[in-house]
C-alpha cells in the first residue's frame, strides 16, 4: 500500500517543528507515539492507505519506529524532508497535534499500550512487529476512547455576522 508522504522523517520533522514553534516539550518516546498514532488512525480515517512507510514494533516502554528513534536520540537529524505536505496530510496531522500534543507521556502511553495491536505484538517477542492492519483495526474499534471523527472534524469558524461556516482548502475549478 503506497504511502501519501515520502518518509517517515517528513511526518517526525513536522511533529518535532510543531512543538518547537508551540513550545511543547518532545521527548523521543513522546514523538514516537505520536507518530503511532498518526498513522494508525490515518489508516482509520482512510481506508487502504498509508500515513508514511514505516514499521512499528512493540518495545517494552511502547510502540516504536526503529529507525526514526536512532535517528532522533541525539536530537533532530539533518535530513532532507518535503518542506511542504500535502494539504490532506497537513490537515489530517493538525488535528492529531491538536487532540494529543498537549498529553504527558503516561496518557499516551495508556492510549498506545494499552491496544490489541501492541499487547500482541509484545506477546510476540520483544521488537515484534505491529502490521498496519492491527493498528487500524485497534482505533478503529475505539479502544483508545478517540473515535477517528471526533478527532478529525471539520474547522468550523464564523462569518462576521455569526453564520458558522465549514473550512476547507480552496480548489479552484473542482480539481
Amino acid at each position: 500500500m503506497p504511502a501519501d508522504v515520502h518518509s517517515a522523517f517528513d511526518i517526525a520533522i513536522w511533529f518535532s517543528e510543531m512543538a518547537m514553534n508551540e513550545n511543547v516539550p518532545m521527548q523521543p518516546q513522546k514523538l514516537q507515539r505520536l507518530l503511532f498514532i498518526a498513522q494508525a488512525y490515518y489508516t482509520v480515517a482512510y481506508p487502504r492507505q498509508k500515513l508514511m512507510p514505516a514499521v512499528f514494533v512493540a518495545d517494552e516502554l511502547g510502540p516504536m519506529e526503529p529507525n526514526i528513534f536512532l535517528s532522533f536520540s541525539k536530537g533532530k537529524p539533518d535530513v532532507d524532508v518535503s518542506v511542504f505536505l500535502p494539504h490532506d496530510v497537513e490537515n489530517f496531522l493538525r488535528s492529531i497535534w491538536g487532540r494529543f500534543a498537549h498529553y504527558d507521556m503516561e496518557r499516551l502511553n495508556d492510549i498506545t499500550n494499552e491496544t490489541v495491536a501492541y499487547k500482541d505484538a509484545r506477546e510476540r517477542g520483544d521488537r515484534g512487529e505491529i502490521s498496519l492492519k492491527a493498528m487500524s483495526a485497534s482505533f478503529a474499534k475505539n479502544e483508545t476512547s478517540h473515535d477517528v471523527h471526533s478527532i478529525l472534524k471539520p474547522k468550523i469558524m464564523r462569518t462576521q455576522t455569526g453564520k458558522p461556516v465549514i473550512v476547507k482548502a480552496w480548489n479552484p475549478a473542482g480539481n
